[in-house]
């Protein structure tokens, strides 16, 4: 910390325990006094309990650098309604997930992001959804790219009714209309062990499935949703 002085360090603000120590000064009689080289960190601070606390808020406390979208956005969210218990309802068409359902965006939601928590499936067909309206609507790859809704196909349903998921799959399948023309059916799957997601991409035209993880480890990892595919 000495090295950093009159630099930017970046610190947790919870790591941060203005009232823990009490701040001293080094006596400089001859002799006795203590170098400030080699002085604590604790009484060399010196530094009023309630400025180091408002300091701390200031400091990121995240790893990396948000984007500028991305703090936009969370200041955008922070003079809004929705920090004091407002919500915002996205309506989805039926085109982009073969079925027309609302999601319900409220704070936590929103923390999700910010906070870097694990996901829940309204933000993540959320982005789908504004990926589509942005990028595919009224194009071509609405004809190449189609999606499942990640509520609808996940590992507790499985469980407790493998029959009515396999059966949402082929309606899903069926609503897209021809499926010999080459496309693709993405599927983001909750895993349900820790919260953590995969993507499935299922290509019927060739009878192929593609599993896409972030972290180390393969399919064998989820029968479940091996299984309910293959079926």
């Amino acid at each position: 910390m000495r090295d950093a002085v009159r630099s930017f360090v970046g610190w947790p603000s919870d790591r941060i325990f203005p009232d823990a120590e009490t701040p001293t000064r080094p006596t400089h009689k001859a002799g006795k006094g203590i170098s400030r080289r080699i002085e604590s960190v604790a009484s060399q601070k010196e530094v009023p309990g309630r400025k180091l606390k408002k300091a701390g808020k200031d400091i990121p406390t995240t790893s990396g650098t948000k984007s500028q979208i991305m703090m936009r956005l969370e200041k955008m969210v922070e003079e809004s309604d929705i920090m004091h218990g407002a919500i915002r309802s996205v309506d989805i068409d039926e085109g982009v997930f073969g079925i027309a359902h609302s999601e319900i965006i409220a704070k936590e939601d929103m923390q999700q992001l910010f906070e870097h928590e694990e996901l829940g499936s309204a933000v993540i067909h959320t982005y789908i959804w504004y990926m589509y309206d942005t990028l595919m609507r009224g194009t071509e790859l609405c004809n190449r790219f189609n999606f499942i809704a990640a509520s609808r196909i996940n590992t507790t349903f499985i469980t407790k009714n493998p029959t009515s998921v396999k059966n949402e799959l082929v309606d899903r399948f069926m609503a897209a209309g021809d499926n010999t023309t080459p496309s693709l059916y993405f599927l983001p799957f909750n895993s349900g062990n820790g919260g953590h997601w995969v993507l499935v991409a299922m290509d019927l035209s060739r009878l192929m499935v593609y599993y896409l993880d972030s972290l180390s480890g393969d399919w064998s990892k989820y029968p479940s949703m091996k299984k309910t595919v293959d079926a």
